[in-house]
């Protein structure tokens, strides 16, 4: 391998996280204690997400037209439930024919420390309260993106019209520095992801093992096909919707891909997807920060797939026959979760558990689950990270908002969050 490749992030990483895994596979013991540093490497990263996703939302907002936020949100919403609804129909599909759930045997109750974690099953009134805030500094030390994404839409419109109306932009100017220098302090960390790869996988084989896979191999399997279809489904309606070469897309989406599947963690490969979106696949700078922001809590498409999933798995794990009305529900229940949390890795056995006492389907059996949930993890957010790329371009390209030549590699851009001012003055560009 030449030098300018172990140059690139993307082949550090993946060498990174062969190494771990075979480091934890010899080490043993000592791999697990050395995945304190890559749960460093995870916060380090998470602690910028909420004030980066807040400057983003408020930048792209703030920076437009009316008329032009209007129609992106409408744009990005349509996009993202859309692919939502389409992940949780693969999903009943593929889970109804294969019935991964059938046969699988699991011995013991549920760990009482994780069922103790299983909410009680919330209203459709509570589920929408929950996306307003009452204390949006609460919302933000908590981590609770909708209510801060809602927030931020609003004052972005707020700002928009303070502009619109005074012409005064310093607050403007001062978020987009704010977004900035938080980009920057992202870029600083990522100098640290191959060893934080290496000592989360390392501290991960050395816990569970490669042998975890065998237990749950038809849900994995049920998972990893859904999977490979929606891929399918997404970039053939970009190519069709963009008119743009999708062969192209694998080395674009490159870098991402492999920061999210060795983190599993949308948060953690927010950065690195805004970076890539813009200077590899050409989105305008407004686009993807709105959009990938926004995707970040609703763009969770891999998990409303597993999720789905994981309804039809615990039932058919307890010889139960689900009604029309029950799928209906949990494929509500699966979208609905996924529009309300961030993506980060560790949340699976509150959701599997909040949905099995829910639907009242057999809560043992999601020990079986939990104990591969770290390779559902991996399609989950393969999906999740690319699905959100392929939205930003659906929705940028009906206004000529993707640079082509950027995509065909025959020009350059690097991220620039002022360049929205620069849009912003001119109202022709919506």
């Amino acid at each position: 391998m030449t030098r300018t490749a172990l140059r690139n992030p993307a082949v550090q990483i993946g060498l990174a996280a062969v190494v771990g895994i075979a480091f934890g596979l010899v080490a043993g013991g000592l791999a697990s204690d050395v995945a304190v540093l890559g749960q460093v490497f995870i916060r380090l990263i998470q602690m910028a997400i909420v004030p980066l996703v807040m400057a983003s939302v408020i930048v792209a907002t703030g920076s437009v037209g009316g008329a032009g936020t209007g129609r992106m949100a409408l744009r990005t919403f349509a996009w993202m439930i859309g692919f939502s609804v389409l992940a949780a129909v693969v999903a009943v599909g593929l889970g109804t024919l294969l019935q991964p759930g059938a046969g699988a045997t699991f011995t013991g109750d549920v760990d009482p420390a994780l069922a103790d974690s299983a909410p009680e099953a919330a209203t459709w009134q509570d589920t929408v309260l929950g996306f307003f805030s009452t204390n949006v500094v609460a919302s933000m030390s908590t981590a609770s993106m909708v209510p801060i994404i809602v927030f931020s839409l609003l004052f972005g419109v707020a700002l928009n019209g303070y502009v619109a109306t005074t012409g005064n932009t310093l607050v403007l100017q001062l978020l987009e520095q704010l977004q900035q220098v938080l980009l920057r302090l992202i870029r600083l960390v990522m100098r640290i992801a191959p060893l934080g790869v290496f000592a989360l996988l390392a501290g991960l084989t050395a816990d569970v093992g490669l042998a975890v896979i065998a237990s749950a191999l038809a849900y994995l399997g049920t998972t990893a096909l859904g999977v490979v279809i929606l891929t399918v489904v997404f970039v053939a309606v970009v190519a069709v919707r963009t008119r743009l070469d999708p062969r192209r897309l694998p080395r674009k989406l490159a870098e991402q891909t492999l920061i999210a599947v060795t983190t599993t963690s949308s948060a953690v490969t927010y950065p690195t997807v805004l970076r890539n979106t813009v200077e590899k696949v050409g989105v305008s700078e407004r686009v993807a920060a709105f959009t990938l922001s926004i995707g970040l809590t609703m763009g969770s498409y891999g998990a409303v797939l597993n999720y789905t999933i994981v309804v039809l798995f615990l039932a058919q794990s307890g010889d139960l026959a689900l009604s029309p009305l029950q799928v209906l529900l949990g494929m509500g229940l699966a979208i609905l979760l996924n529009m309300g949390t961030i993506t980060v890795p560790g949340g699976f056995p509150v959701v599997a558990l909040f949905l099995a006492s829910t639907l009242g389907l057999p809560v043992q059996a999601v020990g079986l689950l939990i104990a591969v949930d770290w390779f559902t993890g991996i399609l989950r957010t393969f999906l999740n990270v690319n699905g959100d790329t392929f939205v930003a371009m659906l929705v940028a390209a009906p206004d000529g908002e993707i640079d082509r030549s950027v995509y065909e590699g025959t020009a350059e851009v690097a991220f620039d969050p002022s360049a929205a001012l620069a849009r912003a003055a001119d109202p022709g560009r919506s």
